[in-house]
């Protein structure tokens, strides 16, 4: 039967020039060997063999893979870490050579099979950097999202008026900053730079958190910089801007994620590196403040380069660290340099790091270089350092080894899998406290619906009460002078909602109007709803007279979805202080300002009259006008005193001779107490309808060149008479 089907076709071929022993092919080219059966396993042809996968590999691979994390203690060891023993480094540098010449899309299928932790991804955020950040925060006791004192008290409690100051550099598009600002919110407030271009900061990606309280600055240039980060004028215009802008004092912690592309040349990373890793830690000892922490990503640390910036972090921080958090693919050489608690007297090594980085600007495109931040000897001569350098580098190298022998494996046999992915995923997000949602956009909704889900059911009518207006027969009112705060009011009273990044409404407070959109160069982040009032500041006198629109803050209710309306009115002012530092853009002068009001005690009311002065204003053609001086030298035309109660009936607040102290009494059941009662507190909704107004208006007298004053208003001198003889009495 063979015969019968092979002849025919062996006399045909023969017609066609072919001969026995030589290829098919009209030059013969043709393969001569039989066709062999594949001995890799999956879906792959017969025959296909892939260079350097044959044969097998001696190294166990089949951990089990482990879901909690290292302790605290054990990872803060008193040093840092390196210098592996050659065999690993050539076992390493082996094992990845054999990836050289596979094709690409089958390593990151390999990879993604592989890796126990690959189903981790972003979660919600925008991409992986978050969860390393979560990751890190929540194996070193969440020191950088909630740093605490050496008794183990919170440093920044959220009803504090400090704000958590953070820096991310080289971080661009942000992911650590994203998960930061949606752990932290509006108590936190960032700065950022990074280079310049498409790897730059994706604000507008920022759907968990709120990007209106991250604040990018490029270096020298300001908003317009390059953001190169080893450029010395970036990194002091940098720190100028930061310690600006945090009272001298510095950032909290820095996070710094650095690294471009080294596709072809994995092996040299560390090299390629070593400028762009001195630039971040000299960047972190620029304006980290004493007692702050750091994080950076590192690559191998095998030369005596990266070794002694290490050292050196050694001997600037109270502990160090290198860790690996199991979101960084096992393969790769990325690790982490973790610090915690900059010492005091760091100026000299921060100093040198910056000689150094001046030296490296200049040999490059040059046959010189920089090999030596620190002697051998010295980094040697130290033990404990020295030890821990190299057990850190062969316990790192041993992973990624057999992480590497992993995915080779994965390579060969294409049906296996890691069956563990997804349990291993819900484990770690609940252990790190991140919920298990997907990443979706926020969706966008009308002010009005916003308007009414913040409010949840508060009466629609508190929104349209007007004060009531102080004259001789509400004076009364104000009796008990010790309940009360005042502001000076520079227009009419709105509210404003913000809806994120520039969708501000403002509304009126009647039912019959509708939200409408703010005509102003501002952000706000989603979900804040605010008492405000829209005044025109002024700068100067004469022709150089500027003038600039700007958001007064009255009053709070909701701040980025925080329901503060319960709250003492003494402590919404002071949140709203520190909301204005979160969202203030001290990088972009063409933005409106956000301010909150000065506010008085009343029975302080003289203070505010220290500050009226009479101004010639541009418009007034020459005439002098009353005007208010704010705290940054702005002044304003104002239009009336607004006086605020903040204690809630029955209650109300009283003066003891014999102990010199402030006390609270109850009207009704005539009980004392010099501690602030719960029941004492006035709500929003408290203050906002039994506020009154003073209006200063024509004939109206608060100002001693004033000269016409009306005998049915109130003068500057009625109201002083009435307050010191409450105070007398």
């Amino acid at each position: 039967m063979f015969n019968i089907l092979v002849l025919p076709l062996l006399s045909l071929q023969a017609k066609m020039g072919f001969r026995e022993g030589e290829g098919l092919g009209k030059y013969g080219q043709g393969r001569k060997d039989i066709v062999e059966a594949s001995n890799q396993k999956g879906r792959r042809g017969f025959g296909l063999t892939l260079k350097g996968f044959d044969g097998e590999l001696n190294i166990d691979w089949q951990d089990e893979p482990e879901v909690g994390t290292s302790c605290f203690e054990t990872l803060f060891c008193c040093c840092a870490q390196d210098l592996p023993s050659r065999n690993d480094v050539h076992c390493c540098l082996v094992q990845l050579s054999v990836f050289d010449e596979l094709d690409g899309e089958e390593m990151r299928r390999a990879r993604t099979r592989s890796n126990p932790y690959e189903m981790i991804r972003g979660v919600f955020f925008l991409n992986r950097a978050a969860m390393k950040m979560a990751n890190m925060d929540h194996v070193f006791d969440y020191m950088f999202t909630n740093p605490k004192d050496f008794h183990g008290r919170p440093l920044i409690k959220e009803r504090d008026a400090e704000l958590l100051y953070f820096a991310d550099v080289c971080a661009g598009p942000g992911g650590f900053s994203e998960y930061v600002l949606w752990r932290r919110k509006w108590h936190a407030k960032g700065f950022g730079m990074t280079l310049k271009g498409p790897n730059d900061f994706k604000l507008e990606d920022f759907y968990s958190a709120s990007s209106e309280l991250f604040e990018p600055y490029y270096g020298e240039g300001g908003i317009d910089g390059d953001g190169d980060i080893t450029r010395p004028e970036n990194i002091t215009a940098f720190r100028n801007f930061v310690l600006d802008n945090t009272d001298h004092k510095g950032v909290h912690f820095l996070m710094a994620d650095g690294g471009f592309s080294v596709e072809g040349q994995e092996n040299l990373q560390e090299i390629l590196s070593k400028q762009l890793m001195l630039c971040q830690f000299l960047t972190a000892l620029s304006i980290v403040r004493t007692g702050g922490h750091f994080v950076c990503k590192t690559f191998d640390l095998f030369t005596p380069f990266s070794v002694g910036l290490i050292y050196l972090l050694y001997c600037c921080f109270e502990r160090v660290c290198i860790f690996k958090p199991v979101t960084s693919r096992p393969a790769n050489s990325e690790r982490y340099v973790i610090c915690k608690g900059l010492k005091l007297g760091i100026d000299d090594v921060r100093d040198y790091l910056f000689t150094v980085n001046i030296r490296l600007n200049q040999l490059r495109n040059s046959d010189v270089d920089v090999n030596l931040v620190v002697p051998l000897n010295v980094i040697k001569g130290d033990q404990d350092f020295y030890d821990y350098i190299v057990q850190s580098n062969e316990n790192h190298c041993k992973v990624q080894i057999k992480a590497l022998a992993k995915i080779r494996a994965f390579v060969q046999d294409t049906t296996l899998m890691e069956p563990r992915q997804a349990e291993i995923r819900k484990e770690c997000l609940q252990l790190w406290g991140i919920p298990d949602q997907a990443r979706v956009a926020p969706s966008s909704s009308d002010p009005k619906s916003k308007f009414f889900e913040l409010i949840q059911g508060m009466d629609i009518d508190t929104f349209s009460y007007k004060p009531t207006p102080l004259n001789s027969s509400t004076l009364e009112k104000i009796r008990q002078v010790l309940d009360y705060r005042c502001m000076v009011s520079g227009s009419e009273q709105k509210f404003l909602l913000g809806l994120g990044k520039s969708q501000i409404y403002t509304w009126d407070g009647r039912q019959s109007d509708r939200w409408t959109k703010l005509d102003l160069k501002t952000e706000l982040p989603r979900d804040t709803l605010l008492s405000v009032e829209i005044v025109h500041e002024l700068k100067g006198e004469g022709k150089a007279q500027r003038k600039i629109s700007a958001i007064h803050i009255l009053d709070v209710l909701v701040l980025n979805g925080s329901d503060v309306r319960k709250q003492h009115f003494n402590q919404r002012i002071q949140l709203a202080e520190k909301f204005v530092k979160a969202v203030s853009k001290p990088s972009r002068p063409d933005m409106n300002p956000i301010r909150v009001k000065e506010v008085y005690r009343l029975e302080e009311i003289e203070k505010i009259f220290l500050r009226l002065e009479m101004k010639i204003i541009k418009s007034s053609r020459g005439i002098p006008r009353l005007s208010y001086t704010g705290r940054d030298d702005r002044h304003f035309v104002p239009t009336g005193l607004y006086i605020v109660r903040t204690v809630n009936d029955p209650w109300t607040m009283a003066y003891s001779k014999n102990s010199k102290k402030k006390f609270f009494f109850n009207k009704i059941t005539k009980n004392t107490t010099y501690n602030l009662p719960s029941e004492s507190i006035a709500p929003f909704h408290v203050c906002h309808y039994s506020r009154l107004f003073w209006e200063w208006g024509e004939g109206v007298k608060v100002h001693d060149s004033q000269k016409r004053q009306d005998p049915e208003k109130l003068s500057k001198e009625d109201v002083l008479s009435f307050i010191q003889g409450c105070r007398a009495g």
